[in-house]
């Protein structure tokens, strides 16, 4: 674990009390002396230095050390549109996409895409929570729902397509934007559509699954 969550991070003392403290004391071991790092998630650039101060059954002390503006963040900007797919598909992959540094998830609801689907970002916070804590980032990725396709490339018209096509994606490509599919693609009508975007595709014979093709394409763009 890179640092702690905390609402208390930056005060001069923090006492922290059970499930945490278990876990600090417990699974990770940690006795006087020990330096701990902390963020707030009220101002998250900001990295906390703590030394636990001393260790009891039931809590733990910790004083501050120092206080300094620390970000961690990807270097590149990539912003995903990606057709609606199973929510548990999703969260399988999430912490990998916010270890890569992927910046924001655009979900849309395309021609076969499951409707009834319902995402739950206050559950897909958390899991990025505890993905943060462990990779470093500091910085949220953010969320939103599309109605349809046309509705987002009429606002992002500089999306560029993952789909079935002849243009294989550089080893060099660099871009901000990408539209994923869900299982079984684009309907025709989509395609029509999407028609006068740049489309590409990922140098395999391979069938992709939706949550494999945002990996792949995220990992070859920021990393």
């Amino acid at each position: 674990m890179i640092y702690i969550l905390h609402d208390d991070a930056c005060e001069q003392n923090l006492n922290i009390k059970g499930e945490l403290h278990k876990y600090l004391v417990k699974v990770r071991r940690h006795s006087v002396d020990d330096e701990l790092f902390f963020r707030n998630r009220d101002d998250m650039k900001m990295l906390h230095r703590y030394k636990v101060v001393d260790v009891f059954s039931r809590s733990i002390e910790l004083e501050l050390i120092s206080s300094k503006e620390e970000a961690t963040e990807a270097k590149k900007y990539l912003h995903i549109a990606w057709c609606f797919i199973d929510a548990k598909s999703i969260e399988k992959v999430l912490p990998s996409l916010n270890e890569i540094g992927v910046s924001k998830i655009s979900f849309i609801y395309c021609d076969r895409s499951q409707k009834k689907i319902k995402l739950d970002f206050k559950r897909f916070e958390r899991i990025l929570e505890a993905s943060m804590q462990q990779c470093g980032r500091s910085s949220y990725m953010e969320f939103d729902t599309y109605k349809n396709i046309k509705e987002f490339i009429t606002e992002f018209e500089d999306v560029k397509v993952f789909d079935f096509c002849e243009n294989i994606l550089d080893s060099d490509a660099d871009f901000k934007r990408v539209l994923i599919g869900c299982e079984g693609g684009f309907s025709q009508e989509e395609r029509e559509l999407l028609k006068n975007q740049d489309s590409f595709r990922l140098d395999t014979p391979m069938v992709l699954r939706s949550e494999s093709a945002v990996m792949a394409v995220a990992s070859k763009i920021l990393l």
